[in-house]
């Protein structure tokens, strides 16, 4: 098993005998040597601190610093950073690619080819890292909010006292110190949004985003590089970390603080959108990446949400004559922070059983219907159109998340909410533990929203987002040649249709993996059930605001009105003008960062 300590080589200017230097994950037979061993450890957080003591075993009273990388991969606003190279003779920089986590099954190509790959290169094309003996005296990182990131970072602090190395931890990867949060929630974190947003309305404003690193902050800190640098430390390949590259079309995201730094000034030429805060309306364009998106970029730490933030402030108060910003301007990283407050203390957040504010429902287990779904394989293009932009290129719009996760869970297939969390931590590249498993709970009514009521049509919503369904025939070319007529349901297309289109449904593409009118209408009363048990068992009221069912038992839900035909039935005068109704409004739910 080969594992990385990989180089950065250096950004700043220096002669040759003379680098600044951070580094990245060696091959064991480098730095596996030393007298600290951990005893009975096992699994990757032991190999860490196996791996990182082994480093800090030797301390001198010089200021020898390391840096360790984990998120906040970048140079600007990195105060954990800027402390290991205060005063220092030497700085290296380590980042653990974890083996269990390289080669997992839960980690895809788009996941390392795409960008995290990229993001180790940037570093390389900055930063040059030295192999001499260590001595290390000082260690350095950002603050990692997580459960197991707290246990894990804990332990190392535990460690570094013993052997006398100083430990400095910066909070830069959020807006607030969580905390702080929860200390004025009375010791429990806020679980609803609005409540969030009343306690940090009463905190002071987050903390100004300190200077990118610099030569001149560097000041003496040298170190030398070896001959063999690049042999030991170079950026491993994907096929290396056992990845298959054949045939893996351009990046559609690439990686790097250069370029997360290039898309936020882009993402700030839309002044009107800063001036009035109104999200641009969804269209077919709205389902393509865009290249102001900056999920990624936050999620890995190559843009700090405190630039982001205080850039948003500053150009809204150059448009509106100094004005102070709502809390609205900056929606979407607070709801990254509400999530990352609401798991911070919670171990189970990503789990049913055992997590304490999560609902406990008797979702089925269904691994056909699992892989149809996670392999564009359900039949209903909407869904697989966008299960297929999720394999391909790592990311897909927020609604677009919503449709596919209230399919899979409440909606059709009643599947739970984990399967699909594990799903886009394999597949997307903004998954983050916190972000990705509260809004699952979220969408799926587990947790945080109860109106579970409101279903997404698997027809109608994406017919009324782009009605031409070019969407669909970019990600599902199989269907291209139906007509906007019949390109959301192609079931319903004639025979005759479907021969010119040269795709018969149910040989060429699925037929619909379920009835949805029938699906929705019978998980609506599974989950009616159960919040019902709730109320009585909790004493919720959370049932106040149910309608009752209508005529055609949908409760209002986003269904097929009458005069649509249903799934896997074909009539040759489908009306192109009915779809699934409903009164929920997407954009008054939960969005992700695009």
């Amino acid at each position: 098993m080969l594992l990385y300590f990989r180089a950065l080589p250096h950004l700043l200017a220096a002669d040759r005998r003379r680098s600044h230097s951070l580094s990245v994950l060696l091959r064991p037979s480098f730095l596996f040597r030393g007298p600290i061993v951990l005893q009975g450890g096992k699994g990757p957080a032991a190999l860490t601190l196996w791996m990182l003591f082994n480093c800090l075993f030797q301390t001198n009273m010089a200021p020898n610093s390391i840096h360790w990388f984990r998120k906040g991969l970048r140079l600007h606003d990195n105060p954990a950073l800027r402390e290991a190279v205060r005063g220092a003779g030497t700085v290296r920089c380590v980042y653990f690619l974890d083996p269990w986590f390289a080669g997992s099954s839960n980690v895809g190509v788009n996941r390392w080819s795409r960008f995290q790959i990229q993001n180790f290169r940037n570093f390389s094309n900055q930063i040059r890292l030295v192999s001499q003996e260590w001595k290390i005296s000082r260690l350095t990182f950002e603050y990692d909010s997580e459960p197991f990131g707290k246990e894990r970072d804990a332990a190392i602090k535990k460690l570094a006292m013993e052997a006398g190395v100083e430990v400095i931890v910066k909070i830069s990867h959020t807006l607030y110190d969580l905390d702080k949060i929860i200390e004025l929630n009375g010791g429990q974190p806020p679980l609803t949004y609005k409540r969030f947003q009343t306690l940090i309305s009463r905190l002071d404003p987050p903390e100004m985003p300190v200077e990118p690193l610099s030569d001149t902050l560097m000041g003496c800190c040298v170190t030398p590089v070896s001959e063999d640098h690049g042999e030991k430390y170079g950026v491993p390949s994907l096929e290396e970390l056992g990845f298959d590259t054949e045939g893996l079309p351009t990046a559609v995201w690439p990686g790097g603080e250069t370029e997360a730094l290039t898309r936020i000034e882009r993402h700030l030429e839309r002044k009107a959108w800063v001036a009035n805060f109104e999200r641009p309306r969804m269209n077919a364009n709205s389902l393509l990446a865009s290249p102001t998106g900056l999920s990624p970029y936050l999620r890995f730490g190559c843009l700090s949400c405190r630039l982001f933030y205080f850039k948003l402030t500053d150009l809204y108060r150059k448009v509106k004559k100094n004005s102070s910003p709502p809390l609205s301007l900056y929606g979407q990283l607070l709801w990254r922070e509400f999530f990352y407050t609401a798991a911070t203390n919670n171990p189970r957040f990503d789990k049913m059983e055992g997590n304490p504010i999560c609902v406990r429902i008797p979702w089925d287990k269904n691994p056909e219907a699992l892989a149809k779904w996670a392999e564009a394989r359900t039949g209903f293009p909407w869904i697989d159109a966008i299960m297929s932009q999720l394999r391909q290129e790592g990311w897909i719009h927020h609604l677009a998340r919503h449709a596919v996760a209230c399919f899979l869970t409440r909606g059709d297939l009643w599947i739970s909410w984990e399967e699909g969390m594990k799903v886009f931590e394999e597949l997307l590249l903004d998954a983050d533990w916190s972000v990705n498993a509260g809004s699952w709970m979220w969408l799926s009514c587990s947790s945080f929203f109860q109106q579970f009521f409101h279903c997404y049509c698997p027809v109608g919503f994406g017919r009324r987002t782009d009605p031409n369904g070019d969407f669909i025939r970019r990600y599902l070319p199989i269907l291209r040649g139906f007509p906007a007529k019949f390109i959301y349901d192609p079931w319903n297309a004639p025979e005759s249709v479907q021969a010119a289109a040269k795709c018969i449904i149910g040989v060429h593409y699925p037929k619909p993996m379920v009835h949805h009118a029938e699906a929705s209408r019978l998980n609506i009363e599974r989950m009616k059930q159960i919040y019902q048990q709730l109320s009585r068992y909790r004493g919720l009221g959370l049932l106040a605001s149910v309608p009752s069912t209508n005529g055609n038992g949908n409760g209002g839900m986003m269904s097929y009105s009458p005069g649509e035909q249903q799934p896997g039935t074909n009539n040759n005068n489908n009306n192109n003008n009915s779809h699934c109704k409903s009164r929920f409004n997407p954009a008054e739910a939960i969005f992700f960062f695009s």
